[in-house]
C-alpha cells in the first residue's frame, strides 16, 4: 500500500538503537526507551501560507531525523510500525546518513 501524507506531514520509520551499550551491558527490553531517530519514508507537499503558496519541505525521502520523544502519531501500515508526524516535530536532520532504500 502507498501513502501520500498531506500538507506538512512527514511519515518516519523508528531505526532501532544498539541493544548493548558501550560497555557491553545488554539492555532488555523493558528498560529500552523508544529511539528518536528515525528515516523520512515519505513527505507532504508542504504547508501553504497565508497567500496561499506552498512552503517547500525541509526534509526529504531517505533523510534521517532527530524528533522528539511524544511526536508524532503511532499508526500500523502493512504490518509495519510508522509514525506520522508534522515538520515542525522533526528537531534536525543527521547529515551524511542517508539511506539507500526506496521510499514507500
Amino acid at each position: 500500500m502507498k501513502f501520500r501524507p498531506l500538507g506538512d506531514r512527514v511519515v518516519v520509520k523508528r531505526i532501532q538503537e544498539d541493544t548493548k551499550t558501550a560497555g557491553g551491558i545488554i539492555i532488555p527490553d523493558t528498560a529500552k526507551e523508544k529511539p528518536q531517530e528515525g528515516e523520512v519514508l515519505a513527505v507532504g507537499p508542504g504547508a501553504r501560507d497565508e497567500d496561499g503558496e506552498r512552503i517547500a519541505m525541509d526534509v526529504e525521502v531517505g533523510d534521517r531525523v532527530l524528533f522528539g520523544k511524544w511526536s508524532g502519531t503511532e499508526v500500523k501500515l502493512d504490518g509495519e510500525d510508522l509514525l506520522i508526524m508534522k515538520e515542525s516535530d522533526i528537531m534536525g536532520v543527521i547529515e551524511g546518513k542517508k539511506s539507500s532504500k526506496k521510499a514507500a
